[in-house]
């Protein structure tokens, strides 16, 4: 079988998660294939880059990467890592999927899609969703792989994570940030569910048995938030890209984007949830299992 294994990591985490998925099939012909922009992003990021990239990522502008060589015209599998920014595909991974000559690999091709992402990651999987099945491959599993600690504190510790280039715990009382250890080595065991579908020609299964293990937890706040939040993003990002034609009115545009997002996420958001859980919940309980069920089935 030969499997592509193509990703773009920006701090390495996600090298990492996909490594322990592959190495239960290192007997297999793995063509593992690293994305690179031509304008690296920086890492520890500022504050003024990390939130500047915002408006481009949100409306999928291709950036310019390396030619990408691969070993083979064709794949029985494709594996894609990527990181949500912004709640959209980060850009490297969006430009890769609107290359030509990825859509003809992508073509007729099962796919699965591995994500390692703060906690947002619903908003991101439609729009690989979209691509894929525009360029006629098919999704066969998706696995996200998540920051599992409470929504404002993982805001915090990932910010410092990425402002800091440190992945310990700040001030030494705040929890590590980004996938934790043991998520991150306990992909092993994906690798170990994906060989014995590949080996026993069940590859459809594979994100049934996922899910039956456990692997995948929506929680009902933070798909609450996802499906307001992505609307608000491309308000802002159109806005900048409209108004911001200089560098200066972009500046100061962007800045406003950073404190309106502060104030959404650590006061709007609090009360909105608190009035959500108590008034609206217990009424579409229902709803929102079932919607829960179609997320972790892939079905966006």
């Amino acid at each position: 079988m030969k499997i592509l294994a193509i990703s773009y990591s920006q701090t390495g985490q996600l090298d990492d998660i996909l490594g322990n998925i592959l190495s239960p099939l290192s007997d297999l012909d793995i063509d593992r294939v690293l994305i690179k922009p031509k304008k690296a992003y920086p890492f520890p990021w500022t504050a003024s880059e990390f939130f500047d990239a915002m408006p481009e990522t949100v409306l999928e502008e291709p950036i310019e990467l390396y030619d990408i060589k691969f070993k083979h015209d064709f794949y029985d599998l494709i594996i894609l890592g990527y990181q949500p920014w912004f709640l959209s595909p980060s850009l490297p991974i969006s430009t890769l999927l609107q290359l030509a000559y990825f859509k003809k690999i992508v073509s007729e091709t099962p796919v699965i899609t591995i994500i390692g992402s703060r906690n947002m990651w619903i908003n991101s999987q439609k729009s690989i969703n979209m691509h894929i099945v525009g360029a006629g491959g098919r999704i066969i599993g998706n696995i996200p792989f998540i920051d599992k600690n409470p929504n404002l504190i993982s805001a915090i510790t990932i910010l410092y994570w990425m402002l800091k280039g440190r992945k310990d715990n700040m001030l030494k009382i705040f929890p590590k940030p980004g996938v934790s250890e043991d998520d991150i080595n306990g992909a092993k065991k994906i690798g170990l569910i994906l060989r014995n579908n590949i080996f026993n020609n069940t590859l459809d299964d594979f994100q049934n048995q996922v899910i039956s293990s456990g692997y995948i937890k929506i929680s009902t706040s933070i798909l609450f938030i996802e499906s307001r939040a992505k609307k608000i993003f491309l308000l802002w990002a159109r806005i900048i890209k409209k108004q911001g034609l200089n560098k200066q009115k972009r500046f100061l545009l962007v800045y406003a984007f950073i404190y309106y997002l502060i104030f959404a996420l650590f006061v709007v958001a609090p009360i909105v949830l608190m009035v959500y859980h108590i008034l609206v919940l217990p009424f579409t309980l229902n709803k929102i299992n079932k919607k829960k069920y179609y997320i972790c089935q892939n079905k966006l």
